[in-house]
């Protein structure tokens, strides 16, 4: 059978067609419905190829990110729609109201697929942000989704007005009487929209910064931002989610200034036994006048006070009346000579020891300066190797630190009062 006998039969089978009303009109909305969603396929291959070869340029290289998000996926999708609406005058014999109905179908999912393809515009807009240097200080991923939001109630409206064959203003009126109960739902998105705007306007939080906010249970880095939470990484790798709103209504400690200063500080106390704090003797002072760290202090010092007390006259005799340098006084001057010549501790920065007030645990000598690095693991070297080094030249100045008495201790003083020295054991005799 030719080709011509098979065109020939065809004719004569739709124009048979003809005399079924009905069953024309099916097959011919099942062809059209064939046809669109080739052309559909056909649109497809055509712009995702054309797209992918103009990616390749480099000045071109964000129509990748484009492609990542679907964005001509979706704008592809809206041709077997279009195709259908206006294919739809096409069929004969097609009721008035199937055809509107059929046509406002086609319509509303050319409205739901524009929608798709505006969302994964935003998306893909986003991602070309986050290259840039601005989204280290500015986020805008709570805008892109309060954005998306509104597209979709908007969307969604417009959507069912059009299957309903109803303006969009007639919905419109009706959320119009319901915005107490909107305002009701979406409360906390308003509040964290407001919020996410105050936050990033002021530049109080930023991605990447180590927030401190112990009501909820977070200290690490913020690695998120949107519209509704903040997502903070702890340092034990835990997951921190903060409402946004929060972080308007509630205090936190943000430690990017101290990262931005380039130092962080260390303020710690060595508490002092009381009970050894003295004056220097004077071949004290002359072995500690070898010190390299202390020659300067000493001569000085002791050019001051040898001054002080020769315009005292005759009284200086007297121990009292006399000006003599303590023990803990250049112990204290030693630890601020070693902070400022040690290599990893700012210069340009506060550094001094000072003495703090008296408590049950001792005298306070606080150490306070800050180091050249901001790094965690750094910092806590740094200052576990001076408060090492400190704690351990304490003895060479006459001093000792407090600490609070053990068992060992009550039961090594007990035991010689209740037993006598020749009832202890060996090991108690060590302990003592």
């Amino acid at each position: 059978m030719d080709i011509k006998q098979l065109w020939l039969n065809a004719q004569e089978l739709w124009s048979a067609l003809e005399s079924h009303p009905r069953v024309y009109s099916a097959l011919a909305l099942l062809l059209l419905l064939s046809i669109a969603l080739m052309l559909g396929r056909v649109a497809r291959y055509l712009i995702l190829h054309t797209v992918k070869l103009l990616g390749r340029q480099p000045s071109m290289y964000w129509l990748n990110d484009f492609l990542d998000n679907k964005v001509f996926h979706r704008l592809a999708q809206v041709v077997p729609s279009l195709v259908i609406q206006f294919g739809l005058n096409l069929i004969p014999e097609l009721h008035k109201t199937t055809l509107n109905f059929l046509g406002n179908v086609a319509l509303a999912f050319t409205f739901l697929f524009l929608l798709l393809a505006v969302s994964s515009l935003l998306n893909a807009l986003l991602d070309i942000y986050a290259r840039t240097e601005h989204a280290r200080t500015r986020s805008i991923k709570g805008y892109v989704q309060l954005t998306k939001m509104v597209l979709y109630i908007f969307g969604s409206i417009i959507i069912v007005a059009t299957l309903i064959d109803r303006s969009p203003l007639l919905l419109l009126s009706g959320l119009g009487a319901m915005s107490a109960v909107i305002l009701l739902v979406y409360k906390d998105t308003l509040l964290s929209f407001v919020a996410s705007v105050q936050l990033t306007s002021n530049d109080m939080l930023r991605v990447g910064d180590w927030i401190e906010m112990p009501q909820v249970g977070a200290d690490g880095d913020v690695v998120d931002i949107t519209l509704h939470t903040v997502k903070v990484q702890n340092f034990d790798k835990t997951i921190v989610s903060i409402p946004t709103w929060r972080l308007m209504s509630e205090s936190f400690k943000n430690w990017r200034g101290m990262q931005a200063s380039g130092g962080r500080r260390i303020k710690r106390s060595l508490f002092i036994d009381a009970s050894g704090v003295r004056f220097l003797r004077d071949e004290e002072e002359f072995k500690l006048s070898q010190v390299h760290l202390l020659t300067d202090y000493i001569s000085r010092k002791q050019a001051e006070l040898k001054a002080w007390n020769e315009a005292q006259g005759n009284v200086a005799a007297l121990s009292a009346n006399r000006r003599r340098m303590t023990n803990i006084g250049t112990f204290r001057a030693y630890a601020l000579s070693y902070l400022k010549s040690h290599a990893e501790i700012q210069p340009n920065m506060t550094c001094m020891v000072r003495q703090m007030q008296t408590t049950a645990q001792g005298v306070p000598l606080e150490i306070y300066c800050f180091t050249r690095t901001t790094a965690w693991a750094d910092y806590e070297r740094i200052q576990g190797d001076i408060f090492d080094y400190l704690l351990a030249v304490l003895p060479e100045f006459g001093l000792s630190l407090y600490q609070q008495p053990s068992g060992t201790d009550l039961r090594a003083g007990l035991l010689p009062a209740m037993l006598g020295a020749s009832h202890i054991p060996e090991q108690e005799k060590h302990l003592m």
